[in-house]
This record gives C-alpha cells, structure tokens and sequence, in this order.
C-alpha cells in the first residue's frame, strides 16, 4: 500500500498520508522546474563557445567574463559573466519580486520543462519495474561525473582552502537549533524520508524482505555521498574564491540554485580541456539525479491514487498527473518563478514534512506502540529489536523533532530570496498551504469518527487509534501466522523459511 493505505496502523493519522500527498506533490511542481533549467544548460553546452564563458548582449556594464581577473571581493558592483547569464538570460528574473503579479512562461525554459515532464511519464508509465531499472543509470552515473570533477577540482588553485573550509568544524554553530532544523529538513529531502516515496517503494518489497540491511546501506552511502559532493564542491568553491579574491564563505549568497547554475558553470568554463565535455556531462548528471528523485516522488501521488480508486487505469493516472505537473510547472518559468520556488519549498516543501515526519513517528511509536511496532519486526525478520533503535524510535526523534521545530517557529524571520523580502499576501499563501495540509490529519480523523457514528464517541476514538483489521500481512498464509505470533501460540522462527539474520547451521 501506499502512504495513505498503510494508516491502517493507527486509522486516526490517516490524513498524514494526504498531508504528504501535497507536500509531495508542491516540491514536484518545482522541482521538475530545476531538471528544466538543467536541459537548457545542457543543449546550451553544446556551443563552440560556452554562452555564459563571456558577456552578451543581455549583459550589464558590470558585468565582467569568466577569465578576466577582476576582483569580486565585498563592496565590488562586478558581476561575472555565469552570474547575469542565469539571471537576466535564462531566468529573466525581476528585481521587484510578486509585488506586480506574475508574467508569462519564458518560451525556451517551457520547452524543456515539457521535455522533463516526457521524460518522467516514459520512466513512469510501466510503473515501479521500468523505474527500478532507469535507477541503474540514475544512480551509478553522477559518480562517475562526480569522479571526474572531483580529481580536476582538487588540481585547481584554491582548492586546498576551500576544502579546508568544508572540514574544519565550527563547534559554536552545533548549539543553534536552526543549523540542526536545516540539516534534518536536508536528511528528509536527501534520503526521501516523510514524503511517502519510501512507503510507496518498500510496497513492491517481499514480506520478509530484509529492510534492516537496505536502510543500512542507503544511510551510509547517502552520508557518502554527501562527503564526496561536499568535497567536490568546496574544491571548486575554494578556487572560485581563489579567482575573485574573495573568502570562500562569500563566494556563495543565493543558495543551491546560484551553486548549480552560477558556482559550477563558472568554474567548467575555466577549464582549458574540452570545457564543453565536462558541462555536458555535469548537467546531464542533474537531469539524471532529477529524474531519479523526481520519478520516486511522483510515482508516490500516482501510488496514492491508485490505491484509493483502484478501477482506474494507472497509465491514464500517470498521464493526468504528469500533465497537471506541467501545468502547475509554468509557475517556475516565469520572471518571478525562483520566487515562487523559494515560498513553495519553504511552506509547501520542509516545513509541511518536519511537521508530518512528528506526527508520523509520534504516530508509530507512540499511539501504535515501541512494542508492537518491535513485535512486527521480528515477525518479518526474525530479529530482536536492540535497545538503542528503541531509544532512538521511542524517545530521541520525537522529542527531538518537537524541539527544533518549537523553536524554529518561535524564531521564524520573514522569508526572502535575495534582497528581496515577501510581502503579507505572499507568506498567507504559504501559511494557508501549511494548514490545508497539516488539516488533513484532523479533517480525516472526523471522517473517521462519522463513518463509526453508531458506536459510543469514545468507543469510536478509542477504534480509530488502534490498529484496524487490514494492519496484517496481505498473504492468507502469512496472517494466520502473524495472528498466531500475536497470541503468542508462534515463535518468530517458525514462519521463516530463511531468517535474515540466522545460518542454515545456527538454525539446525
């Protein structure tokens, strides 16, 4: 089942799954929007000379090309050549914000985000199968070009100090609440976790399945990852600040989008071998780490959907959704689409998902139980639950999720993007996107209580915070035995074939 389905666990968080349903569906929106700023660069590398190497004619006086060797320190009016490409040429961005209403789609970004959203329906349209083999070559791909920029990025001048910067610890900042909500809120996205994608995946696993080892290894090899692309990227930082003279922590000022789109091409069209190879393949990398997440994300709705009306053609699903993402994606590609992008993944994207990802462990530890939810552990996997997990379920998380986002909402700044800062009409926008979706838990928990209006009030409360008669194995053979394990009449060991964790020798 997907992530409304499986609130069969506890009826009365049903609605946390329609929550992450929007959530879900607001960070697609946008996030196919970034692919399509990658396919524009990508074709745009295929030129004799890389458009955003030198200035043109959508150029300021202050603008300056890649290879000039003008100071960019602090108080500098210059601007590079990467820099106003992204924004005057691709983006066209405004410098007034939503404050006069949105403009129409640029042209060439529509096209490619019609290209993007082709490509997730192709991915899409077989389902889980198709999208399981693209994940071959999503995944193992951008290593390759990771690699490779890596090993030319450490050869640059700077690149020592950069990476310097990236390792040496800043203990004072490990006591702000708001460094651990940014690196939670970047766990969440990284590894998926609060969106419903995982649920939806681990809905093709087998039963018994053993998800204690993938869980392992999908956490180490995303802080792998994240070590190796750190690395990466602050080798070419440190030589940005190398290049304008500047401190490597000023070298950045708008976040990941000014890291992809004007930190990177940057530093590719300095290279003096084949710059336009080493760009086709970073940006081909995007497009393929995109298609990897964004597949997953929107294979979540279509998941939803389909569970929910079951008659209707998934393909016909599959197409509806990516046509309405479309739709929903010229929004972004507009002049004051990167505004729009910062209000919809602040309200629409992190802080829905910090606060469904409470509610969900609250959910499963609490009102479900450390130990029936340990129970059902072992009864998949034939293992004991150790006492650290149960601490870190039970007590850990929770309080600690709790606290930082007290925190973050008692501290809350106005929200900006650049210099610019959002207006009353644009954060009630945000904050009524936050409530429609945080509303889903108590909306459905009425629902619940009306479907079981006949009962006593209390006695339908007390129904909807148990786990239903659907929360077993969906195998006849498996929910006898499960029922069996439950009234203590089966020893986890009994129903395995081949416990994950015992030899044939240990089990003989």
């Amino acid at each position: 089942a997907g992530a409304v389905k499986i609130w069969a666990i506890s009826p009365a968080f049903k609605g946390v799954g329609y929550g992450q349903m929007i959530a879900t569906w607001a960070v697609v929106t946008y996030y196919v929007s970034l692919m399509a700023l990658t396919v524009f660069y990508f074709f745009s590398s295929f030129s004799t000379v890389l458009p955003w190497a030198q200035c043109g004619n959508w150029s300021t006086e202050f603008c300056v090309d890649t290879m000039s060797n003008v100071s960019l320190a602090n108080g500098s009016d210059y601007k590079t050549s990467s820099d106003e490409f992204f924004n005057r040429e691709v983006l066209k961005i405004v410098p007034y914000g939503l404050d006069h209403g949105i403009d129409i789609p640029e042209w060439r970004l529509t096209l490619c985000l019609l290209f993007s959203w082709m490509v997730l329906f192709i991915v899409l349209v077989k389902g889980v199968a198709s999208s399981g083999k693209v994940a071959y070559f999503t995944a193992l791909f951008p290593y390759v070009v990771l690699i490779i920029l890596l090993i030319r990025g450490l050869t640059l001048p700077g690149a020592y100090d950069g990476v310097m910067f990236f390792i040496r610890p800043d203990w004072p900042k490990l006591l702000q609440l708001d460094v651990w909500y940014a690196a939670v809120s970047q766990s969440f996205f990284s590894l998926s976790v609060g969106f419903g994608s995982i649920t939806m995946f681990a809905s093709y696993n087998d039963f018994r399945h053993n998800v204690y080892r993938d869980a392992t290894i999908i956490s180490f090899t995303d802080t792998f990852t994240s070590l190796l692309a750190g690395v990466t990227i602050f080798a070419i930082l440190g030589h940005l600040a190398h290049q304008f003279d500047m401190d490597v922590k000023d070298v950045i000022k708008e976040g990941g989008t000014s890291l992809a789109f004007i930190s990177y091409p940057d530093v590719l069209a300095r290279f003096t071998f084949a710059p336009q190879f080493f760009a086709v393949m970073f940006f081909l990398m995007l497009f393929t780490l995109g298609v990897g997440s964004a597949s997953a994300l929107t294979g979540c709705i279509i998941t939803i959907v389909c569970d929910q009306f079951p008659s209707w053609n998934k393909k016909l699903v599959t197409f509806v959704v990516c046509v309405a993402g479309f739709m929903l994606g010229l929004f972004y590609v507009t002049p004051q689409g990167q505004y729009i992008l910062t209000l919809i993944d602040y309200y629409g994207g992190g802080f829905i998902i910090f606060i469904l990802a409470v509610l969900e462990v609250i959910a499963v530890q609490w009102v479900y139980g450390i130990k029936n939810f340990c129970r059902d552990i072992e009864f998949m996997l034939g293992r004991k639950t150790g006492w650290y997990w149960k601490m870190c379920w039970a007590f850990i998380i929770p309080v600690g999720l709790m606290v930082i986002l007290i925190y973050i909402i008692s501290e809350s700044k106005p929200l900006t993007h650049g210099s610019y800062v959002f207006g009353p009409g644009a954060n009630a926008f945000g904050i009524v996107l936050t409530i429609f979706a945080i509303g889903m838990v108590p909306a459905f928990f009425f629902v619940g209580l009306y479907k079981n209006k006949k009962l006593p009030f209390l006695d339908s409360v007390c129904l909807l915070f148990r786990a239903s008669e659907d929360w077993a194995p969906m195998d006849p053979d498996l929910k006898k035995e499960y029922a069996a394990f439950k009234a203590g009449d089966l020893t986890p060991l009994e129903g395995i074939d081949n416990p994950t964790n015992i030899t044939d020798d240990e089990r003989h």
